[in-house]
């Protein structure tokens, strides 16, 4: 599933790639993380071509 650039620096930024690994491709499991919450719902009212630099 493509992402956006943004939300793809984001879940690197809060995950290591063994722990995607085991997540897989279930959005729901990246969501129970405290600071990608907070980043989707800060993102939510954007527009789909935002960038801003990430953590």
């Amino acid at each position: 599933m493509p992402v956006h650039p943004i939300c793809h620096r984001t879940i690197h930024a809060n995950f290591t790639n063994a722990q995607l690994a085991r997540i897989g491709d279930d959005p729901a499991r990246l969501k129970e993380n405290e600071a990608v919450a907070k980043f989707l719902a800060w993102i939510a009212d954007k527009p789909p071509d935002f960038h801003a630099p990430t953590r």
